[in-house]
């Protein structure tokens, strides 16, 4: 019987390698196997694998090419969600790891593929949820399962030493600071600016209350919601560790609404943006309500969001350049624009708070 479907197979899939370790790892998949990338990732590449008797599931993989060292560590994902699949927060089941790079050239895993809808932008939004009290409610249940996530007890979900737990901001500060210093070589317009912000940032991070799991890109197009709005899975843990929950939050806000100049971030208008959802301050209220948790320096982890995401995306333009074509590829030529932009946006918000 053939392992794969008559169908050319996506870059980054070694198609019959792939298929094999399917029928030795994964045998309930049934043969042949049709490989599909999924759109959307700009960093870990994301495949959607369906089998003849209509089973879907996920592949996850790093890019195919300009990978960091100590980026995209396939077996620590995997390790998140082994640990996060019998707790409340909804993730996508893992089912099987392959550490061995001769598969396909890369380790990869592969988890439960989770139906629902993926709100990337306004006009998917528009599409796809067109009801009011389901976009309130998508809003909503994402804060409340923010909260969740940083109400894991981290030691008792057996991630305790996933990574060190304190002086989480500064940690992210050295890390981005490092990683935008050796990816910026490449159309850059800005640097200087990233840096200044990053020295201001270092200068004014708040005092550290709790710690706790921390997903480190938590926003709704990272998310599958049902059509009720409520939430099926939080997707793409690649940045996962421990530290400062707020700075989810910050993140979450950042993504959330439009800047104060009205024009989006990644130049797609946040589905957010669609009449029913909820505010930034209605989503702010609600998490520091179930949480407990003291929000009052919400301003400084929205700059760091800011700031860490242009630092992201340098490295995404940098991986452009050298020529890893795969996942999305939309609007990557404006990054060094959007960077600059990104500098810009933190030092405003910081300065506001």
């Amino acid at each position: 019987m053939d392992l794969v479907a008559d169908h050319p197979a996506p870059i980054g899939i070694r198609s019959d390698a792939v298929a094999a370790w399917f029928s030795t790892h994964l045998p309930d998949a049934r043969p042949p196997l049709r490989f599909s990338l999924v759109a959307g990732g700009r960093s870990n590449l994301t495949y959607r694998v369906d089998d003849r008797d209509g089973h879907a599931y996920a592949l996850r993989r790093p890019p195919v090419s300009h990978v960091l060292p100590t980026a995209h560590d396939m077996g620590r994902e995997h390790r998140i969600l082994r640990a996060l699949a019998p707790t409340a927060v909804p993730v996508p089941v893992p089912l099987g790891l392959c550490e061995d790079p001769e598969v396909t050239g890369a380790p990869f895993y592969v988890m439960s593929f989770v139906d629902g809808l993926v709100l990337r932008d306004a006009s998917s939004a528009d599409r796809q949820l067109g009801d009011l009290a389901a976009r309130r409610e998508a809003g909503l249940h994402l804060a409340d399962t923010l909260a969740a996530l940083h109400a894991l007890d981290v030691d008792g979900v057996g991630l305790g030493d996933l990574a060190t737990r304190e002086d989480y901001v500064h940690r992210q500060l050295r890390r981005w600071t490092a990683q935008f210093t050796q990816t910026s070589q490449v159309g850059a317009v800005a640097p200087e600016a990233v840096h200044a912000v990053g020295a201001a940032l270092a200068a004014r991070v708040p005092p550290q209350r709790r710690a706790t799991i921390v997903h480190g890109d938590f926003r709704l197009d990272n998310a599958v919601v049902r059509p009720d709005g409520t939430v099926a899975a939080v997707l793409d843990w690649e940045l996962c560790t421990l530290g400062d929950p707020m700075a989810d939050v910050g993140t979450f806000l950042a993504y959330w609404a439009l800047p104060a100049d009205g024009e989006p971030i990644l130049g797609r208008v946040p589905a957010s943006a669609l009449p029913g959802f909820p505010t930034s301050d209605e989503l702010l209220e609600r998490y520091a309500r179930i949480s407990g948790a003291d929000v009052s320096e919400i301003a400084f982890f929205m700059a760091f969001g800011y700031w860490r995401l242009a630092c992201i995306l340098q490295g995404v333009y940098e991986r452009y350049v050298g020529g890893a074509t795969a996942g999305d590829p939309d609007g990557v030529e404006h990054f060094p624009t959007t960077v600059a932009r990104l500098a810009q946006l933190a030092a405003t918000t910081l300065g506001d708070s």
